[in-house]
């Protein structure tokens, strides 16, 4: 039985991840510190280690150069919140073997623990490291039986094995940079880094930063040399997320580097070259954008050389079953709760709404239930009004029909009362957090945060 020491100073945390290991049929050690760790693996070196980056005492960054001075063959993943990238890429620099970020997904936390454990072990047999086989892929994240699903999966096997930059497109919450990560694990650069990278959640200058790195006193700011995404994901796999929401400047930039593979970081002369395979991910319609003019033709065409289309999860709906099952599962652990099951009224409910939200709302609505849920199955009353209300039978939500007045209107003044009336029930029904609103609108945060201040949005309404 392989053991894996998970290091993080909240025991919360270390309980959550020890019940999730351990169910998966792994030894679990902890440790609260960086400190405590290094004394566990000088005790006894483990498989793997998984540790926050942010810890008292010795954080784990002093914890990953410990370890790769004395025991450079134990692989080490790193725990980050998405906001400590520079950690993150400081880690992966030091030999940090991959990262996951906070809040987890458990799909998520799986592929990397096998990830990392697989290469390990052909490490050990003096092999090179092959591909994940594409039934753990499966099992662990991607989900679904239908026809589509099927046809996924055939086309992953296909092109995982290739270099071409792949464009993922789908709505929000379908999984695109789970398709991504499945598509690394697959390749033959499975061994090498997976960094993803949210395009629409990170300012035009420091995104450039974050993918190309910058020279000392290239601008305000940069006190040190930092090394870009491209450069620490060398022989691995690059996602750009959101790609839509890149400025055209940047657009212009990644166009260049796909053509020759070479950049220069910011403010730098030297011309630099890695070998990665790129991946991009949208939500939006690119081909609209191009006739907006607001995203260039010629990297649309350098980025679609494979695409793939995620199906929303309500042309799948034949699905809805064995995700519901499975996702009820994840969260019965994530919530230490005893065992439970669907009933057969609520599943008809689940299977009959047209989910909007995609997977991710799925999720949701099932960890809601649980947490509501006081018998050993999930019923109709557990699951939310919106839900519920439509897979009894009663249809969408619809907006009313508005009838033009005969003296005519205020078109652009009427759209904005709209637009911010709905901007109102999303933050209230998502109880103000700024992203969940985002998303049940289909806006990027960016979009949303400054409609919000556009609006003058505040509780206060």
């Amino acid at each position: 039985m392989e053991t894996i020491l998970v290091v993080d100073d909240e025991q919360g945390l270390r309980e959550f991840l020890t019940a999730l290991l351990e169910h998966a049929g792994y030894l679990v050690r902890t440790a609260s510190d960086g400190e405590q760790a290094l004394e566990h693996v000088a005790h006894q070196v483990p498989d793997l280690v998984i540790s926050d980056i942010r810890m008292p005492k010795m954080d784990g960054i002093g914890l990953l150069t410990g370890i790769r001075k004395t025991y450079p063959h134990v692989p080490v993943i790193m725990m980050t919140a998405y906001a400590s990238m520079d950690s993150t890429i400081q880690a992966m620099r030091l030999g940090a073997d991959d990262y996951i970020t906070k809040p987890f997904r458990i799909d998520e936390i799986r592929l990397v623990v096998e990830k990392a454990l697989a290469k390990a072990r052909t490490r050990s047999l003096g092999q090179t490291a092959q591909p994940v086989a594409m039934e753990e892929v499966q099992a662990a994240g991607l989900i679904g039986r239908s026809p589509k699903m099927v046809e996924l999966y055939k086309l992953i096997t296909r092109v995982a094995e290739l270099d071409s930059t792949v464009l993922i497109t789908g709505e929000s919450g379908t999984g695109k940079e789970l398709v991504a990560r499945t598509l690394h694990c697959a390749s033959p650069r499975a061994a090498r880094p997976f960094l993803a990278i949210n395009c629409g959640a990170i300012p035009e200058q420091l995104l450039e930063s974050e993918l190309f790195g910058h020279v000392k006193g290239s601008f305000t700011g940069a006190v040190s040399h930092k090394t870009g995404l491209f450069e620490v994901a060398n022989l691995g796999t690059v996602l750009l997320d959101e790609i839509a929401e890149m400025s055209p400047v940047l657009q212009v930039k990644l166009l260049r580097f796909l053509q020759g593979r070479t950049f220069r970081r910011v403010g730098g002369t030297e011309d630099l070259e890695v070998d990665i395979r790129l991946i991009a991910a949208t939500n939006k319609d690119l081909v609209k954008a191009m006739a907006d003019g607001t995203f260039r033709e010629d990297l649309f065409y350098r980025l679609n050389v494979i695409p793939i289309h995620l199906p929303p999860l309500r042309e799948r709906t034949e699905d809805v079953p064995l995700l519901a099952n499975r996702l009820l599962a994840q969260c019965t652990l994530r919530q230490q709760r005893d065992p439970t099951s669907i009933s057969p009224e609520a599943m008809e409910i689940l299977v009959r709404y047209h989910w909007p939200g995609n997977v991710r709302e799925l999720e949701n609505v099932i960890e809601r239930a649980l947490a509501l849920e006081t018998s050993d199955q999930l019923t109709p009353a557990s699951i939310c009004v919106q839900v519920r209300t439509e897979g009894e039978g009663e249809g969408p939500q619809r907006l009313s029909t508005f009838a033009l007045p005969s003296e005519g209107i205020d078109l652009e003044q009427t759209v904005s009362e709209l637009e911010k009336e709905l901007m109102l029930q999303a933050l209230e029904r998502s109880g103000w957090v700024q992203s969940k609103a985002a998303e049940l609108l289909n806006l990027t945060f960016r979009a949303f945060r400054y409609k919000v201040k556009k609006y003058g949005i505040s509780k206060a309404h």
